[in-house]
């Protein structure tokens, strides 16, 4: 699918995911790797950029250490960088705009968190018409009462995969 057409869409991947002394997300250094490697994929290939930042309440507040993105995918000054209010990357953001500005009508998604962020913008972006690769090995969630970070991001794979988006490994993806 990566052509001209297409950009990486990194999905709150920011300090807070990687600030809890007691919570790690499933595989995070496997995932952050792989982030990595789609990343430098992408530039590589000359293919745009977009993070969605997640702004909002007291992790997320603007300026704060929390809400920074991670250190080890730092944007350039080329990249979009579009803050969101809400689960929903399109929801009262210009990102649909931006995207059509630049002719963009495939996107590659990764990043976390699986249930929620991830969740929410693949489906909006195949609501839109977008044709859409999740990675499915470059996205991630915490553990919770009822699921582990694993079963989680494995049930989102089955769910979105194959319905709102492709599935592809990070090593299957190329711009």
């Amino acid at each position: 699918m990566a052509n001209d057409s297409t950009a990486l869409v990194i999905i709150d991947v920011q300090e807070a995911m990687f600030s809890y002394p007691d919570m790690k997300l499933h595989d995070e250094e496997g995932v952050m790797d792989r982030i990595v490697s789609l990343l430098h994929k992408a530039r590589s290939a000359g293919t745009p950029v977009v993070y969605i930042q997640h702004t909002e309440d007291q992790e997320y507040t603007k300026g704060t250490p929390t809400w920074q993105i991670s250190s080890r995918i730092t944007p350039r000054e080329e990249d979009l960088i579009v803050e969101k209010p809400t689960w929903d990357a399109f929801h009262r953001t210009p990102l649909h705009e931006e995207l059509q500005e630049r002719g963009i009508s495939n996107l590659v998604i990764c990043g976390m968190q699986s249930e929620f962020c991830l969740d929410t913008t693949t489906r909006r972006a195949f609501s839109m018409g977008y044709s859409s690769i999740l990675v499915e090995d470059a996205h991630s969630t915490f553990n919770n009462a009822n699921f582990s970070g694993g079963e989680i991001v494995k049930h989102h794979n089955s769910v979105l995969g194959g319905r709102f988006a492709k599935l592809r490994k990070a090593h299957d993806v190329e711009f």
